[in-house]
């Protein structure tokens, strides 16, 4: 049986075009997860260059929620990584957080779950296209069989590696690793994480996102829990 190689991954910037996602008092999700998706993809290259990189998006258009792990089946990618920056109604809440498939702890997430879900509701015939699923009702959750129990492992795995990495080497307070029932990590095929870089909300770590040097402290710490993860895997 021939080594598993790590060959494709899919990097998705979370929300976009008419989309902004959360808004901070300076800054609109949007953009920050825009320009880090794009910097740890141009690491990848750079240092990874047996990976492919594709990207949901690599400008202000807004691919629907549907299509972004489409993405990644379509291609056979071998990851799948969704980049985020939260918010919370409490302006002291502050740090990362990452997250794979799973509907344990699920109540406690669920005010994120329902706001990254909600994103269907700017789509134009969501109705027919989601078959039904209603982001905003903890019943429309059941029907997530858990698809990625296959993957789970290396989900965590990846997981794990990225609040690693943004606690001992950006310095950054990490929030741990979550489980929930995101629609971007029901379908792929594939280990898939969803990454909160931190809260647009907390005016301190807005700034920090915003910066050059923070966007690039935060997507060297994905590169570097994706290329550790990838030796990890195929067993180096």
């Amino acid at each position: 049986m021939p080594a598993f190689r790590m060959k494709k991954i899919v990097l998705d910037a979370g929300h976009g075009g008419k989309d902004p996602g959360n808004i901070g008092s300076r800054s609109r999700e949007k953009d920050i997860n825009l320009a880090v998706t794009l910097l740890v993809g141009k690491y990848i290259k750079e240092n990874m260059p047996d990976v492919e990189v594709i990207y949901t998006r690599n400008d202000d258009s807004f691919p629907e929620l549907k299509k972004r792990p489409q993405i990644a089946n379509n291609n056979k990618a071998d990851l799948f990584v969704s980049i985020h920056s939260n918010s919370a109604t409490n302006r002291a809440a502050f740090g990362t957080e990452t997250f794979v498939m799973g509907t344990k702890h699920f109540e406690a997430n669920f005010d994120i779950v329902k706001k990254e879900n909600s994103v269907i509701l700017l789509e134009d015939n969501y109705e027919e296209e989601y078959e039904g699923f209603d982001p905003t009702s903890p019943e429309s959750y059941m029907l997530f069989n858990l698809t990625q129990k296959a993957y789970i492992g290396n989900s965590i795995t990846l997981a794990e590696h990225i609040e690693t990495q943004f606690r001992d080497r950006v310095g950054r307070k990490s929030r741990g690793v979550k489980h929930g029932p995101f629609y971007v990590l029901w379908t792929p095929s594939m280990p898939s994480v969803l990454v909160e870089l931190g809260f647009l909300s907390n005016s301190a770590e807005e700034q920090f996102l915003m910066s050059k040097q923070g966007q690039e402290y935060m997507a060297s710490a994905i590169y570097r829990s994706i290329r550790d993860y990838k030796e990890q895997i195929e067993g180096k």
